[in-house]
Protein backbone atom coordinates (compact mmCIF):
# COMPACT_ATOMS: atom_id res chain seq x y z
CA UNK A 1 0.00 0.00 0.00
CA UNK A 2 1.52 3.17 -1.18
CA UNK A 3 0.61 6.68 0.28
CA UNK A 4 1.12 9.45 -1.96
CA UNK A 5 1.88 12.95 -0.57
CA UNK A 6 1.08 15.99 -2.83
CA UNK A 7 3.69 18.58 -1.97
CA UNK A 8 3.15 22.10 -2.86
CA UNK A 9 5.75 23.88 -4.78
CA UNK A 10 7.76 26.33 -2.75
CA UNK A 11 7.57 29.78 -2.99
CA UNK A 12 9.72 31.98 -5.69
CA UNK A 13 9.29 34.89 -3.28
CA UNK A 14 12.89 35.58 -1.00
CA UNK A 15 12.50 35.85 2.40
CA UNK A 16 13.72 39.35 2.21
CA UNK A 17 10.63 39.99 -0.31
CA UNK A 18 8.20 38.28 2.14
CA UNK A 19 9.76 40.35 5.46
CA UNK A 20 9.36 43.68 2.88
CA UNK A 21 5.61 42.47 1.78
CA UNK A 22 4.99 42.26 6.16
CA UNK A 23 6.36 45.25 7.29
CA UNK A 24 4.23 47.18 4.58
CA UNK A 25 0.97 45.51 5.47
CA UNK A 26 1.50 45.98 8.98
CA UNK A 27 2.52 49.22 8.54
CA UNK A 28 -0.48 49.79 6.41
CA UNK A 29 -2.89 47.55 8.83
CA UNK A 30 -1.61 50.28 11.50
CA UNK A 31 -2.74 53.13 9.49
CA UNK A 32 -6.15 51.92 8.93
CA UNK A 33 -6.48 51.30 12.69
CA UNK A 34 -5.01 55.34 13.65
CA UNK A 35 -7.45 56.76 10.77
CA UNK A 36 -10.72 54.20 12.23
CA UNK A 37 -10.00 55.59 15.58
CA UNK A 38 -10.23 59.18 14.62
CA UNK A 39 -13.02 58.57 12.77
CA UNK A 40 -15.08 57.29 15.50
CA UNK A 41 -14.01 59.80 18.13
CA UNK A 42 -15.00 62.50 15.21
CA UNK A 43 -18.51 60.61 15.44
CA UNK A 44 -18.57 60.25 19.08
CA UNK A 45 -18.11 64.24 19.20
CA UNK A 46 -20.27 65.16 17.10
CA UNK A 47 -23.24 62.61 18.46
CA UNK A 48 -22.68 64.31 21.56
CA UNK A 49 -23.25 67.63 20.44
CA UNK A 50 -26.22 66.70 18.85
CA UNK A 51 -28.41 64.84 22.27
CA UNK A 52 -26.13 67.28 24.32
CA UNK A 53 -25.81 70.91 23.70
CA UNK A 54 -23.38 72.76 25.50
CA UNK A 55 -24.03 74.46 29.02
CA UNK A 56 -24.60 78.16 29.48
CA UNK A 57 -23.87 78.18 33.22
CA UNK A 58 -23.19 81.64 33.84
CA UNK A 59 -25.72 84.69 34.41
CA UNK A 60 -27.92 81.73 35.90
CA UNK A 61 -29.51 82.22 39.25
CA UNK A 62 -30.06 79.43 41.80
CA UNK A 63 -33.94 78.22 40.76
CA UNK A 64 -32.63 78.62 36.83
CA UNK A 65 -29.68 75.80 37.85
CA UNK A 66 -32.02 73.66 39.78
CA UNK A 67 -34.51 73.51 36.81
CA UNK A 68 -31.51 72.55 34.41
CA UNK A 69 -30.69 70.01 37.15
CA UNK A 70 -33.77 68.67 36.92
CA UNK A 71 -34.02 68.56 33.09
CA UNK A 72 -30.69 66.76 33.02
CA UNK A 73 -31.91 64.23 35.37
CA UNK A 74 -35.06 63.63 33.77
CA UNK A 75 -32.27 63.03 30.78
CA UNK A 76 -30.11 61.22 32.20
CA UNK A 77 -33.34 58.52 33.80
CA UNK A 78 -34.46 58.12 30.25
CA UNK A 79 -31.17 56.98 29.07
CA UNK A 80 -30.86 54.70 31.34
CA UNK A 81 -33.52 53.15 30.51
CA UNK A 82 -32.92 52.90 26.98
CA UNK A 83 -29.83 51.09 27.88
CA UNK A 84 -31.38 48.74 30.45
CA UNK A 85 -33.96 48.09 27.43
CA UNK A 86 -31.19 47.36 24.75
CA UNK A 87 -29.52 45.13 27.42
CA UNK A 88 -32.79 43.18 28.37
CA UNK A 89 -32.95 42.48 24.20
CA UNK A 90 -29.51 41.74 23.94
CA UNK A 91 -29.44 38.98 27.27
CA UNK A 92 -32.66 37.77 24.48
CA UNK A 93 -31.11 37.32 21.70
CA UNK A 94 -28.18 35.69 22.88
CA UNK A 95 -30.56 33.33 25.11
CA UNK A 96 -32.65 32.57 21.64
CA UNK A 97 -29.50 32.06 19.77
CA UNK A 98 -27.54 29.36 21.94
CA UNK A 99 -31.33 27.22 21.93
CA UNK A 100 -30.92 27.52 17.63
CA UNK A 101 -27.20 26.14 18.33
CA UNK A 102 -28.67 23.72 20.56
CA UNK A 103 -31.84 22.60 18.08
CA UNK A 104 -29.18 22.73 15.52
CA UNK A 105 -26.61 20.31 17.24
CA UNK A 106 -29.58 18.17 17.99
CA UNK A 107 -30.89 18.11 14.49
CA UNK A 108 -27.14 17.38 13.27
CA UNK A 109 -26.96 14.62 15.60
CA UNK A 110 -23.09 15.96 16.28
CA UNK A 111 -24.07 15.92 19.63
CA UNK A 112 -21.47 14.58 22.09
CA UNK A 113 -22.45 12.93 24.79
CA UNK A 114 -20.45 13.02 28.24
CA UNK A 115 -18.13 10.62 29.35
CA UNK A 116 -20.34 9.03 32.40
CA UNK A 117 -18.18 7.81 35.61
CA UNK A 118 -19.13 4.90 38.31
CA UNK A 119 -20.49 6.16 41.17
CA UNK A 120 -21.39 4.32 44.40
CA UNK A 121 -24.80 5.70 45.44
CA UNK A 122 -26.61 3.97 48.47
CA UNK A 123 -30.50 2.77 47.99
CA UNK A 124 -31.90 5.93 49.97
CA UNK A 125 -29.82 7.85 47.86
CA UNK A 126 -30.70 6.73 44.92
CA UNK A 127 -34.82 6.64 45.89
CA UNK A 128 -34.17 10.55 46.86
CA UNK A 129 -32.79 11.01 43.43
CA UNK A 130 -35.89 9.58 41.30
CA UNK A 131 -38.44 10.33 43.71
CA UNK A 132 -37.02 13.42 45.42
CA UNK A 133 -38.04 14.02 49.31
CA UNK A 134 -41.12 12.20 48.71
CA UNK A 135 -40.06 9.23 49.93
CA UNK A 136 -41.67 7.99 53.44
CA UNK A 137 -39.40 5.69 55.11
CA UNK A 138 -35.76 4.21 54.31
CA UNK A 139 -35.25 0.82 51.91
CA UNK A 140 -32.69 -1.00 54.38
CA UNK A 141 -32.22 -3.82 52.80
CA UNK A 142 -30.18 -5.06 55.68
CA UNK A 143 -33.02 -4.82 58.23
CA UNK A 144 -35.15 -7.53 56.10
CA UNK A 145 -32.52 -9.85 56.53
CA UNK A 146 -32.57 -12.53 59.32
CA UNK A 147 -30.20 -12.15 61.73
CA UNK A 148 -27.66 -15.05 62.80
CA UNK A 149 -24.82 -15.00 65.30
CA UNK A 150 -21.86 -16.89 64.75
CA UNK A 151 -21.82 -18.43 68.38
CA UNK A 152 -25.20 -19.97 67.80
CA UNK A 153 -23.83 -21.98 64.57
CA UNK A 154 -20.89 -22.81 66.19
CA UNK A 155 -22.65 -24.18 68.88
CA UNK A 156 -24.81 -26.33 66.92
CA UNK A 157 -22.56 -27.92 65.24
CA UNK A 158 -20.30 -28.80 68.21
CA UNK A 159 -24.13 -30.32 69.41
CA UNK A 160 -24.68 -32.22 66.34
CA UNK A 161 -21.08 -33.46 66.30
CA UNK A 162 -20.92 -34.59 69.65
CA UNK A 163 -24.33 -34.81 70.61
CA UNK A 164 -26.21 -38.25 71.11
CA UNK A 165 -25.95 -41.36 68.71
CA UNK A 166 -29.23 -42.73 69.43
CA UNK A 167 -30.48 -39.05 68.31
CA UNK A 168 -28.86 -40.05 65.05
CA UNK A 169 -30.18 -43.26 64.28
CA UNK A 170 -33.60 -42.44 65.11
CA UNK A 171 -33.36 -39.59 62.71
CA UNK A 172 -31.77 -42.28 60.31
CA UNK A 173 -34.31 -44.55 60.61
CA UNK A 174 -37.04 -43.17 58.24
CA UNK A 175 -34.25 -43.61 55.81
CA UNK A 176 -35.23 -47.09 54.39
CA UNK A 177 -34.66 -49.21 56.91
CA UNK A 178 -30.99 -48.23 57.90
CA UNK A 179 -31.80 -48.31 61.63
CA UNK A 180 -33.24 -52.13 61.07
CA UNK A 181 -30.25 -52.59 59.34
CA UNK A 182 -28.05 -51.40 62.31
CA UNK A 183 -30.08 -53.49 65.01
CA UNK A 184 -29.17 -56.16 63.11
CA UNK A 185 -25.18 -55.99 62.82
CA UNK A 186 -25.47 -56.33 66.63
CA UNK A 187 -25.45 -52.39 67.05
CA UNK A 188 -23.20 -51.25 70.63
CA UNK A 189 -24.27 -53.06 73.50
CA UNK A 190 -26.03 -50.86 76.42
Amino acid sequence: CYILYYFQPKCKISASRKLSLKILLLTRAMEDLETEKAANEEEKVRYLGEKLPPLQLSGLNVSDLQKLCKEIHEKISVVDEERYDCEAKVIKNYRDINELKLKVQDLGGKFKKPALRKVRVSADEMLRALFGSKTKGSMDLRANLKSVKKEDIKQEKLTMEVGDWRKNVEAMSGMKGRKKMFDAAGGPQL
